[in-house]
């Protein structure tokens, strides 16, 4: 599955580009998180600004940090859905514990539970979902 080195020169290149992706993204759900609270309580602000924040960072990624050399569309769209499953569930596990365990307030919480996720994300996106030429 992981077949190239972190350390190949394309793979570089593709990671530094995730990260202005997830930043991008990052902005997004904070901004979002931030607005939504004024209407909503905070699960269900949390869960809107995750999905903003995911409809950019596939855009971002898909058609520009990873280009991808799959033709197969649909099961890479479900692959990334999976993955942002997972990255979901990472996220809330963490938000909570910083939200209820540590007594942050929501947006710190936001903010700190999207780090923890990025490396498996960019594994499971640069590797699988969103696979380079080979060089």
């Amino acid at each position: 599955m992981f077949k190239a080195k972190l350390s190949d020169r394309q793979t570089q290149v593709r990671f530094a580009r995730f990260l202005v992706v997830g930043a991008t993204a990052y902005g997004v759900q904070l901004a979002t998180m931030k607005l939504f609270l004024f209407w909503l309580g905070t699960n269900p602000a949390f869960t809107l600004a995750f999905l903003c924040s995911t409809t950019t960072h596939y855009a971002l990624n898909r058609f520009w940090a990873l280009p991808s050399v799959r033709a197969d569309r649909w099961r890479q769209f479900r692959e990334y859905v999976l993955t942002v499953m997972i990255s979901f569930a990472i996220n809330f596990w963490v938000f909570h514990l910083c939200l209820d365990a540590f007594g942050l307030s929501r947006l710190w919480a936001t903010a700190l539970a999207v780090p923890p996720s990025t490396v498996v994300v960019f594994l499971l996106l640069n590797y699988r979902v969103f696979k380079a030429r080979a060089t």
